[in-house]
């Protein structure tokens, strides 16, 4: 009957989730989650610790609270709790990640009554962030030139060639009235079709 009875306690003393996998950037911001239900619980003592959670309190304890939303303890000023601590959000916030934070990091909350500590372990996983490729254009730079051709005639007067001349082209009297006339054509021909009566 002892032996059953140790058996039993062993198993209930053991963490109670098995590591769940963050993946943090190197040079960023990572996010441990944890969190509890503060309105079934009030504020309890809790604690963050980087390898597996022991039976009692947190191993190489890197940040902790004595049942206030203030922290007690905090190992380094990388570690942070960013959430709401009154509403149950302790997760931890490490600032600047570097490959040396990989590992199990533990979180545990004291809830009163024995066996009753919300446990959890989180194995951190950091990974090189990719590096980012600026992103380019490529330009062609194209130019028009037109060429002033000075005819040696008795008239002083340059002639422009290129754009230019096209665009005086389109503005010479001749082409003007020939626009003007299919303007007035086309005003007429639909007085005509939508008033028959009137003409």
């Amino acid at each position: 009957m002892r032996g059953l009875f140790f058996f039993s306690l062993s198993i209930l003393t053991q963490v109670s989730s098995e590591n769940r996998d963050v993946i943090g950037l190197i040079g960023h911001n990572i996010t441990l989650p944890c969190g509890y239900d503060t309105q079934s619980n009030g504020v309890q003592s809790f604690c963050w610790g980087q390898g597996q959670l022991p039976v009692s309190k947190c191993s190489n304890t890197i940040l902790s609270s004595y049942g206030t939303a203030a922290v007690d303890f905090r190992q380094s000023s990388r570690y942070q709790l960013l959430g709401r601590v009154t509403d149950g959000d302790i997760s931890l916030t490490i600032l600047n990640a570097q490959q040396s934070d990989a590992g199990v990091y533990g979180c545990r909350v004291e809830i009163p009554g024995w066996f009753n500590d919300l446990k959890d372990n989180i194995r951190l996983v950091m990974e090189e962030a990719p590096v980012e490729q600026p992103v380019t254009q490529d330009w062609t730079l194209t130019t028009e030139t037109s060429v002033l051709e000075i005819e040696e005639d008795d008239d002083p007067t340059p002639t422009v060639t290129g754009n230019e001349e096209k665009f005086k082209e389109l503005l010479e009297v001749e082409n003007i009235a020939r626009i003007g006339a299919i303007f007035f054509c086309s005003i007429i021909i639909i007085l005509v079709l939508y008033f028959p009566e009137r003409v």
